[in-house]
């Protein structure tokens, strides 16, 4: 009740009505505050979930349209399928991408060439390294080849690229002359090398395998009395312990059991 004995019913007001009605808002203040104390605190308490009460959220999840079921499925008469056709039959229609007989768009369309098309033309051909990796790295006359540029890690040649051959560019200086021994030099980095004192050979590269090489290998074998899976073998064990992977006490014990034979 405000002053003067009118009824005033307060529904919602926001901070700038209660502004405006100053005398209003002191008349109001006690009911205000009342209604705020009086405003009970409800705690709800969730649900657990169980098996029993799983259940797909509201609206998720609607029942298929049953398409070509008459007219009270509501989707007319010929259902969006039109009146005949291929598409208008059962079955799976057309497959994807077919443009009715004309040449389809991915036929039409030029292919990219190289390492984009997938195609080997646009793979590195060489592993490659600059003349400013070795400077001050190697000694004076030292021999540099890519097994030790791997061990010392200038080289990351992992995956395809471990098979590749080595070619040294001309980027930056070299004072100190090496025996560098690589697949391929280009013009300034052979000329850089020359002029410290150092020498630029090139390696044959590795032979790529063919039946009929591989024919004429084993051949030659048995022609000088050796057998080709017995040569394999020993050139295996030959790599194994250069790399350090031979397990001493098992051939060690190998070796004892054959003397023993």
């Amino acid at each position: 009740t405000a002053p003067g004995g009118h009824i005033i019913l307060i529904t919602k007001m926001n901070t700038l009505a209660w502004s405006r009605c100053p005398n209003l808002a002191k008349a109001c203040a006690p009911q205000r505050r009342a209604a705020v104390q009086r405003a009970p605190v409800v705690q709800v308490r969730a649900e657990r979930l169980h098996l029993g009460n799983l259940a797909p959220a509201h609206g998720s999840r609607r029942r298929e349209a049953r398409k070509g079921r008459g007219y009270a499925a509501g989707q007319g008469g010929t259902c969006g399928f039109g009146n005949r056709g291929q598409k208008a039959r059962s079955g799976p229609g057309t497959r994807t991408g077919f443009e009715g007989g004309q040449m389809p768009l991915y036929r039409r369309l030029p292919k990219l060439k190289g390492i984009c098309g997938g195609m080997g033309a646009g793979q590195p051909d060489f592993v490659v390294l600059n003349l400013d990796k070795l400077e001050g790295r190697f000694e004076q006359g030292e021999e540099v080849t890519m097994e030790k540029l791997k061990e010392k890690g200038f080289v990351r040649a992992s995956g395809r690229r471990r098979n590749l051959p080595l070619k040294v560019l001309g980027d930056g200086e070299l004072k100190t002359g090496l025996c560098i021994k690589a697949g391929a030099f280009s013009a300034s980095a052979k000329a850089k090398i020359e002029a410290a004192g150092g020498q630029a050979e090139v390696v044959a590269p590795r032979r790529k395998w063919t039946k009929a090489g591989h024919k004429k290998q084993v051949e030659a074998l048995k022609a000088a009395g050796k057998d080709y899976a017995v040569e394999k073998r020993k050139r295996r064990a030959e790599a194994c312990q250069r790399k350090g992977l031979v397990n001493k006490k098992r051939s060690q014990a190998k070796k004892e059991k054959a003397a023993a034979k």
